[in-house]
């Protein structure tokens, strides 16, 4: 199982986790496209006729497929012209609404219906709880906002650097929380034999 933020929910990177037998917990996407007009999520794909039907009941039709591996699917204008829905579908001078769909969208659909199990919630909210925090103190403590080099290879070898260091700093930690207690006392010897405590001071050392 791999859990990611949404910069990773594309359909290659799902394509490539399911065939590879790995579970992709992919968190939600605010709907694309301007203000006011239906998003693509307010059509339904249907499988079986290879179509779009809009919010009107009409079919959106397969038309080519484009060289990034999109399928383009486009209304009738005959059929939006007329349409009481128009001035919300869409603004095209046409009148046509097209919508894209890519060979491996089927391989984000997997992963959008698996985000509302109690599985995959409970897993995204450790998500949070863990690889976040890492994220933010690299980029607020240890200079990961921008990068200081330019080129793959420099660029590469400074994050090596900063996560080393922060998981040197982790380490520390877990030794310290570890380590056993132990107090040092200053006697002073009496007169008739006994002894009497100055003061004492408590210490940590790691038994690692």
């Amino acid at each position: 199982m791999v859990v990611a933020d949404a910069g990773y929910k594309t359909p290659i990177i799902a394509k490539y986790l399911w065939s590879q037998g790995i579970e992709a917990v992919l968190p939600y996407t605010r709907p694309k496209g301007k203000e006011g007009l239906f998003s693509k999520r307010s059509f339904l794909y249907d499988h079986y006729l290879d179509s779009y039907i809009c919010p009107n009941e009409t079919l959106l039709s397969y038309v080519r497929t484009t060289r990034d591996g999109y399928r383009l699917y486009k209304s009738c204008s005959s059929h939006c012209s007329s349409c009481s829905l128009l001035k919300n579908c869409t603004l095209n001078k046409q009148k046509e609404k097209t919508i894209l769909r890519h060979l491996w969208e089927p391989y984000l659909e997997v992963s959008e219906e698996l985000r509302y199990t109690e599985r995959h919630k409970k897993w995204y909210r450790r998500r949070k709880e863990t690889i976040e925090r890492c994220f933010a103190d690299a980029k607020e403590k240890h200079g990961m906002r921008w990068t200081t080099y330019r080129g793959l290879a420099k660029v590469t070898l400074q994050a090596m650097l900063t996560f080393a260091a922060m998981n040197l700093k982790k380490m520390a930690n877990w030794l310290w929380k570890k380590a056993m207690p132990f107090y040092f006392f200053i006697f002073k010897k009496k007169k008739n034999g006994t002894s009497q405590i100055l003061t004492h001071e408590k210490f940590r050392f790691s038994t690692v």
